[in-house]
């Protein structure tokens, strides 16, 4: 049985978004986003509404296989953390391996906003 989003802890959601992802499940976006959700990620402009995340996804994303491996889920029932590590490859069959944190904001247990940082070395 699946749990309704409203009553999903925060550690359940991160894991439920990472493995519609990391499964290429696009059509399962609509249970982990709300319709108006927005995600921000480096290098883009965000990414406005449900439809505009799933063309991100099936489209326009570099990575063509991998798995999130989240390190620690902290939050409650409005505000998320997460961080881990995601190993995969591009689409050119480039090795990918990048530490990443994210945060979310949430409404009736499905995700309002997601920003996603990298970690890369600066100084």
């Amino acid at each position: 049985m699946t749990t309704p989003p409203a009553e999903r802890s925060a550690d359940v959601l991160v894991g439920d978004l990472f493995q519609v992802i990391d499964n290429r499940r696009w059509a399962d976006l609509a249970s982990v986003f709300a319709e108006d959700a927005v995600y921000e990620r480096p290098g883009y402009e965000p990414l406005e509404g449900l439809a505009r995340i799933r063309r991100f996804y099936e489209h326009e994303r570099v990575i063509a296989a991998g798995r999130h491996h989240v390190e620690h889920v902290a939050g409650g029932a409005e505000a998320v953390a997460c961080w881990g590590r995601f190993l995969g490859s591009d689409k050119d069959g480039g090795a990918l391996d990048e530490a990443f944190a994210d945060t979310y904001v949430l409404r009736d247990g499905k995700i309002l906003r997601r920003k996603t940082f990298f970690f890369r070395p600066a100084i």
